[in-house]
């Protein structure tokens, strides 16, 4: 008998846990780098294992811990599904994780603290957030990461293709590939999570905003397009009959029934999904197990 799947979303909390502390320390920390790219070896063994298990946990908000490190989880996964459709080598992929893990190093405590903002940052706050990447690099440089593609992909995550980004203004082909992969997916997992001052963006919108934004690549906002999509794992959607689901896969929507309901149904439609709109959990008010629908991957 096959032993028992382990659970991708057990994996993403153990990985979550982990970089916290590693994070919280990481000037102390014996062997950083080895320990780091340990965590981002889960991460990516994680989406290997069930890459709709892993984004349905960013989208429904099931990787326990502190924001600002929750964040740095959500921006690896989506980062290394993105990283795999391109055919990138599984060394690179993990380098991307990597850098997606540690691209806030510099920043972590500001963070959190940004969370309960419900004003402007004044002027020193935002220099802060302007020289993070390069604060980051030197403080993963000091812990002995010696990766120059890890490097450059931290100190680049915040520059635009259309030049208007920090801290040096890069643009286009000046700006390294993976570091774009890991900005944009920065991008998206800031709209498609809560804060404290707003609700999390429903996943089509958080899609419309990547298109629109000049920040992006449009090379690679077409293969976010293709390989996320605008209603991927984990989005809550109502039917065009009036049922509530959550999609399951791709072109899988998963029909869920309340406490007084019976059977659970699958529907499947490769053309136009019976979608009519997605749904922030708040309105859909669905109560359930990401085990329920996905099974032993998504066991807690």
């Amino acid at each position: 008998m096959d032993a028992p799947a382990a659970s991708v979303l057990h994996g993403l909390n153990a990985a979550c846990a982990t970089l916290d502390r590693l994070l919280a320390h990481l000037r102390e920390v014996g062997d950083a780098p080895a320990d780091l790219r340990e965590v981002a070896s889960a991460v990516a063994n994680a989406v290997d294992r069930g890459p709709d298990v892993a984004i349905a946990c960013i989208l429904l908000n099931q990787i326990a811990g502190r924001y600002a490190v929750r964040h740095c989880i959500d921006t690896a996964v989506i980062a290394s599904v993105l990283a795999r459709a391109m055919g990138k080598p599984p060394l690179e992929v993990m380098t991307v994780a990597a850098a997606a893990l540690t691209m806030n190093a510099g920043m972590m405590r500001q963070i959190e603290k940004f969370q309960d903002r419900t004003l402007p940052l004044s002027p020193d706050e935002r220099a802060l957030v302007h020289g993070h990447p390069a604060e980051s690099a030197e403080l993963l440089r000091c812990a002995g990461v010696g990766d120059e593609q890890w490097i450059a992909c931290v100190t680049q995550h915040h520059e635009n293709h259309d030049g208007s980004g920090y801290p040096d203004g890069l643009r286009e082909a000046e700006i390294d590939l993976d570091a774009k992969l890991v900005g944009m997916a920065d991008r998206y997992c800031a709209c498609v999570s809560a804060r404290n001052y707003r609700r999390s963006m429903a996943p089509p919108l958080a899609l419309a905003r990547l298109r629109a934004d000049t920040a992006n690549d449009p090379e690679l906002v077409a293969l976010f397009q293709e390989c996320i999509g605008a209603y991927p794992p984990g989005t809550l959607v109502k039917l065009q009959n009036g049922e509530l689901g959550v999609m399951a896969a791709a072109a899988t929507v998963h029909v869920l029934r309340d406490d007084c309901g019976n059977a659970v149904s699958i529907v499947r439609d490769t053309g136009d999904m019976p979608i009519a709109e997605a749904l922030h959990e708040d309105d859909a008010r669905l109560r359930f197990s990401m085990k329920a629908v996905w099974g032993p991957l998504a066991a807690l």
